[in-house]
């Protein structure tokens, strides 16, 4: 994915937490810079997740143990972000309205993605 593919997929994933914000009573965004860092610092830890233990563990892993990890991941990002704040029931609150809105903004990962452009023409 190039770099502009790279930054829509965050500004998308800001406004979508910035929506979640809006709808989850005890998860507040400050505005769209934290929310393009909360996105940012998610997505970090998705990919140092999936990086030591595989897919089925991350946020965008199937299943509970995913659910689970998106919410933990989301309420520890909290203490990196600044103005973000949430409980551990608006963490879970919120990665299940994230997980819902997923289902119809599927937002693929690089992991998913397959390989390069580079590697594909080798």
């Amino acid at each position: 994915m190039h770099l502009f593919g790279h930054l829509v997929r965050f500004i998308v994933s800001a406004l979508v937490l910035m929506f979640v914000s809006f709808i989850v009573p005890a998860f507040e965004v400050g505005g769209f810079w934290s929310a393009f860092f909360l996105a940012l610092v998610i997505a970090i830890a998705a990919w140092v997740i999936e990086g030591a233990f595989g897919k089925t563990i991350t946020p965008f892993g199937r299943g509970i143990v995913g659910f689970i990890t998106s919410a933990l991941i989301i309420w520890a990002a909290q203490f990196v972000v600044s103005g973000v704040t949430t409980s551990i029931i608006g963490a879970i609150l919120a990665a299940l309205v994230i997980g819902i809105i997923d289902l119809f903004i599927p937002v693929k990962t690089p992991f998913e993605q397959g390989l390069s452009g580079r590697e594909k023409h080798r």
